[in-house]
């Protein structure tokens, strides 16, 4: 008798997907190529060049102490207590995550074109990919500022509040999901505006002097400045981690709403504008 094989391996492909699909199963099956597109972009970031991965640390210790001496030093801001050095070396490597989760996937649908319009994968691999490489750089960083810490700890210049330890994978997932999202807004509607892509660079930039990476929130008087910068969704996850790090930073619980509310709100709209473009991209890139 002929042995009969029931594959349940299906993969339905259609043109009008649900615009709030996900489609997580699927990409929990692809979850190798996930690891694999992580790998190559990892490895390609640092192909040809002298130290290679030790750029990871090196840029952003170049401007730990470019921040010590300019904001530190001549501008006189002060870091509540926390070494100046260690200060920014956190903040760099907390802003680096998600300024990275950010710029990576706002080129995904420009820059994977070619692929995308030869093979089927589920796109969502990609996006998820960026985020792994900007997990591992963040590790990475926090190797150095771990060190840093093990020096001054023992010194009585730092008290991490410990039991908060427990949130940072939590803040980091916060911030992963708040960065794709975006970057995920911002692709989709690159492959019609090409020009948003040049105010990429610029408004990072603009959105790292709005949150309390060179400066501690403390320093800001109560006034619209002030309110300006507690909206900034990326304000609140920065502060807890800074006080899970240090044991000092202004916590407010508004900001930390607005922060999951903007999450929220820019993780359904990126759904729904990815689904959307997903199916029409290739007649405008």
């Amino acid at each position: 008798m002929a042995a009969v094989f029931k594959d349940d391996y299906h993969i339905h492909l259609t043109s009008r997907p649900k615009w709030l699909a996900l489609n997580l199963k699927e990409v929990w099956d692809y979850r190798d190529l996930v690891f694999l597109l992580a790998r190559r972009t990892f490895t390609v970031s640092y192909k040809q060049t002298i130290l290679g991965p030790l750029w990871i640390i090196i840029t952003p210790f170049i401007s730990a102490l470019a921040y010590t001496v300019v904001f530190g030093h001549i501008a006189g801001i002060t870091t509540d207590g926390v070494p100046r050095v260690l200060f920014y070396l956190c903040n760099n490597a907390i802003w680096g995550m998600f300024a990275s989760s950010v710029t990576s996937n706002a080129y995904i649908f420009t820059s994977n074109a070619g692929i995308f319009g030869k093979v089927y994968f589920p796109r969502l691999t990609v996006p998820l990919s960026n985020i792994l490489v900007s997990a591992a750089r963040f590790g990475i960083q926090m190797l150095v500022v771990m060190t840093f810490l093990i020096y001054y700890i023992p010194r009585g210049e730092v008290s991490p509040a410990w039991y908060l330890w427990p949130l940072i994978p939590v803040i980091l997932l916060h911030l992963g999901i708040m960065g794709m999202s975006v970057g995920i807004i911002v692709s989709s509607l690159t492959t019609k505006y090409r020009d948003l892509s040049i105010v990429v660079s610029f408004g990072m930039t603009l959105w790292m002097y709005g949150t309390p990476i060179v400066y501690p929130l403390s320093q800001l008087e109560d006034g619209l400045l002030k309110t300006v910068i507690l909206a900034n969704p990326v304000t609140g996850p920065v502060e807890v981690f800074r006080l899970a790090m240090f044991g000092q930073a202004t916590i407010e619980p508004v900001s930390l709403m607005i922060s999951w509310l903007f999450t929220a709100a820019a993780a359904f709209l990126g759904v729904v504008i990815f689904n959307h473009v997903e199916k029409t991209f290739m007649d405008t890139v």
